[in-house]
């Protein structure tokens, strides 16, 4: 496998080509391997797209070195904390959440079953979690969205200016507090649309230590970071 060296450490690196024949991203595994993803039917130069994107590469993995990772071969992360993954071969797929033994239990014939089986589960949960919350909290600031989802994306949360809200499936492995964070943060956009000293005040109003929240979300690594252009 071919690598990079960045600050005198070697990182390895993969080219894939993607289902897009429009789009090339960069993104980071748990594995700290990076993994080029190219248009399919485009000749594209790896090492020029490399040396274009390097302070993006060398921004990201210093995050991901340092963050806390919602997904490793043998870990995920559920409701802020790390739960082991224990993997059963069996002929039926299934995943059985144990968090007060401190693990999960995946069944599949296949291991590399796993990253699909928590993603399930994870949006499963998290499309429950932010159904029940966004309605709480809107009722808090007074703002109701036009639509809520729970979509694969980069960010934790996002907001339109025609007023939906998506966050991410993942969300449901962040703490209770990080949790309703991003919830709030998303909900005040629907009040003021940027990030001034108007939004920060009116989320404070319902958020008094968002500062510190803000922080500890900071922490985590969403699983599948990547950039795309």
């Amino acid at each position: 496998m071919p690598q990079l060296e960045i600050g005198g450490r070697r990182i390895q690196y993969s080219v894939v080509r993607g289902t897009s024949r429009r789009y090339t991203y960069l993104r980071f595994g748990s594995d700290l391997a990076l993994e080029v993803v190219v248009p399919r039917g485009r000749r594209t130069d790896v090492e020029a797209l490399i040396r274009e994107r390097l302070d993006w590469i060398t921004r990201e993995y210093a995050r991901a070195a340092d963050s806390k990772r919602i997904l490793s071969r043998d870990s995920v992360m559920f409701d802020g904390r790390p739960l082991k993954l224990v993997h059963l071969l069996a002929p039926e797929e299934g995943l059985t959440p144990r968090p007060e033994a401190g693990e999960v239990v995946i069944s599949a014939s296949d291991s590399r079953r796993a990253k699909e089986l928590v993603r399930r589960w994870f949006l499963k949960e998290t499309s429950a979690y932010v159904t029940k919350k966004v309605r709480e909290c809107g009722a808090v600031l007074g703002v109701s969205p036009r639509r809520v989802d729970v979509r694969e994306m980069s960010k934790w949360g996002y907001c339109t200016r025609s007023g939906r809200l998506s966050f991410s499936w993942q969300l449901i492995a962040l703490s209770e507090p990080i949790r309703e964070y991003v919830v709030l943060h998303e909900l005040t956009h629907l009040i003021e649309f940027n990030h001034s000293r108007a939004f920060r005040k009116r989320l404070g109003t319902v958020c008094p230590d968002f500062r510190a929240r803000e922080k500890e979300l900071d922490l985590f690594l969403p699983y599948g970071r990547k950039e795309v252009w």
